[in-house]
Order: C-alpha cells, then sequence, then structure tokens
C-alpha cells in the first residue's frame, strides 16, 4: 500500500500515530479486543489504517469492509472507537491560538464549505444558493507560504464568509493584526482587494495592487486545497451532522500532523 496517498500519512507518522494510540488504549485498560474477549480481526495497525483511509479518501463502509477482508460493523466499530482517540492524541499538534499566530504571521483567510447529504425534508439553514448544495462553512487560515494556521468551528453553509468570520469569533482576534482575504470580507478591518467603481473600471495601479494581493493570497487557497484532499470534508459527508465538527477537528488535527507542527 502507498501510504502516502491512500492515508494522507506517510508509514513513520503512521506508526508514531499508532504507538500513541496503543498508549491510550492501555492505560485505560482497554486492549484491543474483539466482541466477547476475542482476538480483534485486525491488529491495532490496521484499524489505524483503515480509519485513516476512511477519513481520506470517504469511502464507505461496505466497500472498506471488502477491501479489508471485515463485515462492515466491524469497520464501523473501529472508526467509532478510533476517531475520538485519534483526535485526542493529535491535541498538541495544534499550532496555537490564531492571534498570537497572528502576531508571527501574514495571516491569509478564507472561507470553504463541507459538503452534507441534505440529511431530512424541509431544512434550509446548511442549503448555500451560490454552491447548490448543503453544507456547513468553515474559516481557514494559513500564513503567506500555505502553511495551515488555523480551522473555525463550522457554522450553517447558508450563511456568508464575513457573517461567518464574526460568528466564530475571527474578527474581533484579528482586528489588531495584518491579514488578507477575498473580496467576500470587504468592509472588515482587512486588506481586502479594490472593488470596481459603479459603471467604471479600475485604473493600472489598482488593477497591479489586485493582482500582488491575488498572488499573495493563493497561498490559502493551497491550504484549503490540502486540508481537502482528506476527501471527508471535501466530496460529501455521509454520516451524523451533530458528529461533523468532531470530524472537522480531527481531520484538521491530522493535517497539522502531516505538516509537522
Amino acid at each position: 500500500m502507498r501510504y502516502d496517498s491512500t492515508t494522507g500519512l506517510p508509514r513513520e507518522q503512521i506508526t508514531e500515530l499508532v504507538a500513541r494510540i496503543s498508549q491510550v488504549l492501555n492505560s485505560r485498560s482497554q486492549p484491543a479486543k474483539g466482541p466477547g474477549g476475542r482476538p480483534p480481526v485486525l491488529g491495532l495497525y490496521r484499524q489505524v489504517v483503515l480509519v485513516l483511509v476512511l477519513l481520506r479518501q470517504n469511502m464507505i463502509q461496505s466497500v472498506a469492509a471488502d477491501l479489508f477482508g471485515l463485515s462492515q460493523p466491524s469497520v464501523s466499530r473501529f472508526y467509532r472507537r478510533l476517531v475520538p482517540i485519534i483526535d485526542e492524541v493529535l491535541a498538541h499538534h495544534e499550532p496555537g491560538e490564531l492571534g498570537e499566530l497572528a502576531g508571527k504571521h501574514t495571516v491569509l483567510v478564507d472561507g470553504t464549505d463541507v459538503p452534507t447529504r441534505r440529511f431530512r425534508a424541509g431544512i434550509t439553514e446548511n442549503y448555500s444558493g451560490k454552491k447548490r448544495r448543503h453544507g456547513l462553512l468553515i474559516q481557514v487560515a494559513s500564513n503567506d507560504q500555505g502553511r495551515l494556521l488555523s480551522v473555525s468551528n463550522p457554522v450553517p453553509g447558508r450563511r456568508h464568509d464575513s457573517w461567518a468570520l464574526t460568528e466564530v469569533g475571527w474578527e474581533k482576534i484579528l482586528k489588531d493584526h495584518t491579514w488578507l482575504p477575498d473580496p467576500a470580507y470587504i468592509g472588515t478591518n482587512a486588506i481586502t482587494p479594490l472593488k470596481k467603481p459603479a459603471g467604471g473600471e479600475l485604473n493600472d495601479h489598482d488593477k497591479a495592487y489586485n493582482k500582488q494581493i491575488s498572488l499573495i493570497r493563493s497561498a490559502v487557497e493551497r491550504a484549503i486545497a490540502h486540508l481537502k484532499n482528506w476527501k471527508i470534508l471535501a466530496t460529501g459527508y455521509r454520516a451524523r451532522l451533530t458528529e461533523l465538527p468532531k470530524v472537522i477537528r480531527t481531520v484538521t488535527r491530522l493535517e497539522y500532523y502531516r505538516l509537522g507542527w
């Protein structure tokens, strides 16, 4: 198996992750046993690989069950047991508080949605008319090298980026710092591109300014692309909507871990 492309992590990082998970399980006297105390159908290493594949590829559990030679309930059991522990053991890889990081880096901000199913009839708060799909909206911050710095809590997908920025508390955090977003954040204290005047065009100087802003901002778009290579955030979340915020946090911590924070 090519671990980097399939699981998102190189073999060395997976081995370290498994060791940390094993320590947690042993400290809780919860060895990786199967139902009734029988030996598990997969060893812990393969269980972790299975969970990483589910997160990285957003694979249907029944398909993963066929690939790993398991039943679908076994896949579900491993997933539900290990995802919270992965989240726990990677907690210290978070780079730090956004306000603290903004004092050390040029912060770039953009919003992106995490697509979901509709889940039930009549639900509208998560429907984005612009993207024409249901989902939750997150704010993503990177430095000017495209290195992920922070991911916000999600808000309903129908909301505007500038509203979401205020709702998650980032506008207040960044108000005394220099940060660059896209035109959706015009009206905040950020350095944003210039809008065309009504019925007119930008002059050459303003066009050059906007081009420079766009070149700098491309770094946060790369950070988002790498984050959403964890396809559970990109190709349609299928599980319980109430669990999605925790999944976003876990995947974010996996990305911090992959980057070496």
